[in-house]
């Protein structure tokens, strides 16, 4: 996974890196809750180009229950098949972000997310907080649509999880040296 984070940026000066990034979702309905909890998404981005990307190990989900992390992984994501998701892109407005300045920023993010063999474009807004000279965390959220990502839902349980997951996003990142 380093590997596919390891990719030069063009024009890198000032990169943040984090191996503990959380990406958790909700797909649950009324009937159940289905969330799931990634503490170990790698992600790298370049404060001078906006650059990002995100990686992580679709079986390192957790949930509440064991059988539901069984039936996600065997059932739904086929984790053995499609074991990584990614997100590459651009934050779009990076030069609003004042790298030198305690505080928290808006942000716009562009790129590809893979998940499940399927790649789409996907934009989002979100924050970036400077916290200081070393260290920054941040945050987003946004919609997934099951179906377009080829991720079949059976009849049995179709009332009990959501056509839609809400994924969640917060890093907390190092200055990379």
């Amino acid at each position: 996974m380093l590997t596919l984070l390891s990719v030069q940026l063009a024009g890198a000066q000032v990169r943040y890196f984090t191996k503990t990034g959380n990406i958790s979702f909700q797909a649950g309905t009324a009937l159940e809750d289905i969330d799931g909890t990634n503490k170990s998404a790698t992600s790298v981005f370049d404060a001078g180009t906006g650059q990002i990307e995100f990686a992580l190990l679709v079986k390192g989900f957790e949930f509440k229950s064991a059988l539901m992390q069984e039936h996600f992984n065997e059932n739904y994501m086929e984790s053995d098949k499609f074991p990584k998701s990614v997100f590459k892109g651009k934050i779009m407005n990076i030069e609003k972000v004042n790298f030198k300045k305690t505080g928290e920023y808006p942000i716009t993010v562009k790129g590809t997310l893979d998940i499940h063999g399927v790649s789409k474009e996907i934009e989002t807004t979100g924050t970036i907080k400077v916290l200081n000279d070393e260290t920054v965390t941040s945050s987003a959220s946004f919609p997934v649509t099951l179906e377009d990502y080829k991720i079949a839902i059976p009849g049995l349980v179709k009332d009990k999880i959501s056509k839609t997951a809400k994924i969640a996003v917060y890093c907390s990142y190092a200055l990379l040296k």
